[in-house]
This record gives C-alpha cells, structure tokens and sequence, in this order.
C-alpha cells in the first residue's frame, strides 16, 4: 500500500476536513516532522484524538529515505541520491555559498556561508535536451509536492538551507500543481523561505509562463534559453519546437510587465554550437527589452558519449563581454560546483556507478544575489 507524505497537503487537508480537523493543525504536523523526521506519528503532540488513527492509516511523516550522500572534494558541494516509495531515484544537491562575494546596493555583503538546494520536480524528463544527463533518461514520473518538500527536509539535515532552486531534474513548469502547492509549503510555516529566494528553471513551457506570477509571486523565474534562434534552439532543445522563441519572448515581456521581475537567463556554452560572436550579438538584440541577468554555463560532459564539448575559456570572455559590453545587459559566468560528483549543472542522472575526479570548487556568489 502506497501512503501519501504528511508534507502531500491537498490529500492532508481533505482527510482533515473529512474528519472534522482543522487545517491549523498541519504546520505542527509539520514543524515536529521537520525537526523529528524519523518520528513515530503518536510523538506529535498537541493533535485532536482523531488525528492519529488518520495519519498512521494514510500517511507517513516521509515517504522517501537518503540512499547516499556524495561530497565533492572540497566538501563545498553534497550530492543526495533519494529513493521514493516506488524505488524509484531523484537526485537533489546541496551547494554552499559565501555571501559575502555577492553584492546589495554596489557593497560587498555581510555575512558567510550559506547553502542553496538544488532540487528535482520530476523522474526523469520529457524535454530531451541533448547536453543534459537527466534527458537521457527519458520521462519516468512526476514528484508530488509531499515528495518535492521531502528533499528540502532531508537536505536540512545535512546543511541549513536557505535558498531553492528548482533546477535539478525534471521540468518543474510540467509538474506545474506539484510545483506551486510545494513552493506555498515552503514559503509558510514550519521552513518559512522567502519566495525571493526561491528560483524555478524552465525550458519555456509558455502556458505556464502567462500564469506564474498569480501563483507564485516573487519567486524568481529563470529560463533556459541556451540559443539566440529558433534553429539553433530546436537541434540542443528538441522539446523547444512547441514552444516558439518569438513566443516565449512575449510570454517573458508579459510575465515581467505584470510582476516587475528580473528574468534569469541560461545559457550554456558549447563549442561551435552557440558561442560565437554572431550568438552573442543575437543574443543581446533578442533581450535587449527585457530586463535580464544572463548566465553563461560552462558545458560539463556527460560521460564519455557526449556530442558536444565546452567552449574555450577565450570564447566564454569574449561572449560575456559582448552581451555586457554593448547591450548592457548584467552577464555572469557559473563557476560550476560538484562536477566531480556528477552533481554539476546537466549531470543530474541516477547513476552512482561512474564518478568523476575532475576537481571542485571554490566558494561563490548564488544566483539570488544577483538579482539586486
């Protein structure tokens, strides 16, 4: 028998009201599974009677265990391969952050280090993009919230999280419900994260672009462009046919007319492929209207079978500097994080067999901080 996670709050809330409970009640189911996350459901205290033949019949206070835990080399980055109750495997990384190498109003910040989660909405993924790992593993699932939020009650045990992003497997704007019910339970109590540090990734699913900022406002929307053309699109990002580039540049101006936002924009880099100059040019005409922060991503090899290779550090400079240098357009470099782990940008795929020893990486600025 399959149980709902306690975190799964349509099926919660429905039992409770079923049984005459009062939705109040949830955050302190929550907020006692967060800090006793192997607790027996008879250890909540303070629940009307009714409330414990329910959650012991129906729920679990985590449905998912930590398989394994990898840290990269210089201990900066922590890869967590999680099972469901269907034995089936998402991946989910911690990466710390000093956040003093950020910037607020030009001046350096205060403060230290600090960990963001990157997380999985989804088993696998339908998009198929040729330079990420996670697409070769075709669809499999969808997450649901309760087992979204899981990842985020795991990952605290190991580092406090204050940042999400959702950029790990899947794409989290086809798991659209999932997704957002997940995002209200953190940004409520018992984990209490601000929506301005929290990022969703796309590839640009436009029907859920035009609704976004109604149901998740201040979260960051960041999009993962990675070409300047539709061409050129289509033969990295096959799944970008449905969804055309002129199209989602209008869905994009609408989503920032109508929330005020910083659109963040990916943009990986592979050699011959989308990192010329004439890209670049393109690329800073294309968003020259849009209020942007660009973030070029060093390409990391999947395996040994990959088809493309990463652009030279020459060409990466000379793109940055031409998107920032005559658009103005604010353009950053990922230094990447965990690629010796396969933890890295495109390398999510559920496979603990083949381990990299490609070195770490050294502290650095998150993506939330540059949005100031």
């Amino acid at each position: 028998m399959a149980f709902h996670s306690i975190f799964d709050y349509g099926p919660l809330r429905t039992e409770f009201e079923k049984s005459g409970i009062s939705d109040q009640f949830i955050p302190v189911v929550w907020k006692h599974v967060l800090q006793n996350p192997s607790c027996d459901i008879d250890t909540i205290a303070s629940l009307p009677s009714a409330a414990y033949p329910l959650l012991r019949s129906k729920f679990r206070p985590l449905t998912s265990t930590v398989s394994s835990a990898v840290d990269s080399k210089d201990r900066v980055t922590t890869k967590l391969l999680i099972r469901l109750q269907n034995g089936s495997s998402v991946e989910a990384v911690i990466m710390r952050y000093d956040t003093r190498l950020g910037k607020y109003d030009g001046k350096p910040r205060p403060g230290g280090i600090r960990s963001t989660l990157c997380i999985s909405s989804q088993v696998g993924c339908k998009m198929g993009c040729r330079f990420c790992a996670t697409g070769s593993m075709g669809f499999k699932s969808n997450l649901s919230s309760g087992e979204i939020v899981e990842q985020l009650v795991h990952a605290n045990h190991f580092s406090k999280i204050r940042n999400v992003v959702f950029m790990g497997m899947g794409e989290p704007l086809n798991n659209y419900r999932a997704l957002v019910e997940a995002i209200q339970i953190m940004t409520g109590p018992p984990f209490q994260l601000s929506p301005k540090r929290i990022t969703v990734s796309t590839v640009g699913i436009i029907h859920a672009i035009n609704k976004f900022n109604d149901d998740l406002p201040n979260v960051n929307l960041a999009v993962s462009l990675h070409a300047p053309d539709q061409e050129v699109r289509c033969q990295i990002m096959p799944a970008a046919r449905a969804f055309p580039l002129a199209k989602l540049m209008d869905a994009l101006l609408s989503y920032q007319a109508s929330s005020n936002q910083t659109v963040f924009v990916e943009y990986i880099m592979l050699d011959g492929v989308n990192d010329q100059e004439q890209h670049a040019h393109q690329l800073g005409k294309l968003l020259e209207n849009l209020k942007s922060v660009v973030n070029l991503i060093p390409f990391n090899p999947i395996g040994t079978s990959s088809i493309y290779k990463t652009s030279s550090d020459q060409n990466v400079k000379k793109f940055q500097k031409i998107v920032r240098g005559i658009y103005n357009i604010r353009t950053t470099v990922r230094q990447e994080m965990g690629q010796d782990i396969s933890g890295a940008c495109g390398q999510l795929v559920v496979n603990l067999s083949e381990q990299r020893a490609i070195g770490g990486a050294s502290l650095l600025t998150d993506i939330e901080d540059l949005r100031i």
